[in-house]
């Protein structure tokens, strides 16, 4: 017998937060554009390359909490 499944709003709200979270990282990082541009190309290109990947940070702990209601993993596994 097949059990039906009850959708789940954590998953659509997950979703929700991280549009937000790139959204409003985006316009962090484009606010320090006229300090940044200043800036040797070298370093820009580091900083750009930082900013690009810092906003998946937060990302880990959202997608478990979508998962499973939890922000931390009690496993024990330490991942």
């Amino acid at each position: 017998m097949v059990q039906a499944v009850k959708p789940s709003w954590r998953k659509p709200a997950a979703i929700a937060a991280i549009l937000l979270i790139i959204a409003v990282w985006a316009l962090l990082v484009v606010s320090l554009a006229p300090i940044v541009g200043d800036w040797p190309v070298l370093v820009q290109a580091i900083f750009y390359l930082a900013a690009g990947l810092a906003w998946i940070v937060p990302l880990k702990p959202l997608l478990r909490w979508a998962e499973t209601a939890r922000w931390r993993d009690h496993s024990g596994r330490g991942h």
